[in-house]
């Protein structure tokens, strides 16, 4: 085991692990003035599958409604990446599979919901890009924020 001690970090595979699409108010919402209301809800997490490799997901819901609220589409979908990361550190390790890895897939993932809004017959929808490294460190700030506050207190 001591011979290869050299960090690897590659992407083994990219896979749509879940999608779905909802237009409950056609044909209505074709027939109406399109300028829409649209809520965007991202998640990225990450779990270890065996000792060498983990799988990231990134999750988005995106909601359009029409000024009546009127939900014209929702769409979801779960982007996933399997990543093969041996011999890095755990701080490295965190940041690669909180940041790195989501920016990996997020271009896969907004090809997807782009695909099934169009073929839901709507207009593309292409979503803005992410800075997954600030939202990463959001995250960590925050995480230190709750420690520093649980401190404080004596019972978990």
């Amino acid at each position: 085991m001591a011979e290869n001690q050299q960090p690897q970090f590659a992407l083994q595979r990219v896979y749509v692990k879940d999608a779905s699409f909802e237009s409950p108010n056609t044909p209505l919402v074709f027939t109406r003035e399109w300028k829409p209301e649209v809520k965007l809800d991202l998640n990225t997490g990450a779990r270890r599958v065996d000792d060498r490799h983990y799988e990231v997901f990134v999750k988005i819901t995106v909601t359009a409604s029409l000024s009546d609220d009127e939900t014209a589409f929702l769409v979801e979908v779960m982007q996933c990446g399997l990543f093969l990361a041996d011999n890095i550190p755990e701080p490295q390790l965190k940041a690669m599979l909180g940041a790195l890895c989501p920016n990996i897939l997020f271009p896969y993932v907004r090809e997807s919901v782009d695909n099934l809004v169009v073929k839901g017959g709507f207009p593309a929808l292409m979503l803005a890009p992410i800075n997954f490294d600030a939202l990463y460190q959001q995250r960590l700030a925050h995480e230190a924020e709750q420690a520093a506050q649980g401190a404080g207190d004596t019972a978990h």
